[in-house]
């Protein structure tokens, strides 16, 4: 299973990032597909979740301002990222959960700063 994330970047508060996640050696659609984060000297916490129907859960500190989306035709995910504020920085790690197995990609950074 490989999992490939893309998108990162340094960008000013209040700017927006898009994340994608492409998935392959899996059957995608089976996953529930999430993308977590990790800032240095903190735990990795989840930031979003989208199950196989397409439900989605989010961090309280992103609702309203990140949206997670699929394509189970193409094997992607992505995280929309809007209004980004300085305590967003950190690694976005893509995730895909079925039952026991976890899957992680390598990382992207996102650095919010002027």
């Amino acid at each position: 299973v490989h999992l490939v994330e893309s998108g990162g970047g340094l960008v000013q508060p209040g700017g927006s990032l898009r994340l994608s996640c492409l998935a392959s050696e899996l059957t995608f659609s089976m996953y529930t597909m999430g993308w977590y984060r990790q800032a240095p000297g903190k735990q990795r916490e989840m930031v979003a979740q989208i199950t196989r129907g397409g439900s989605t859960n989010y961090a309280d500190s992103v609702k309203g301002r990140f949206t997670i989306a699929r394509d189970n035709a193409k094997n992607t995910v992505n995280l929309q990222m809007n209004s980004l504020k300085p305590e967003d920085t950190a690694v976005y790690y893509c995730n895909a959960h079925f039952v026991r197995l976890d899957y992680w990609g390598q990382g992207t950074q996102v650095t919010v700063s002027s």
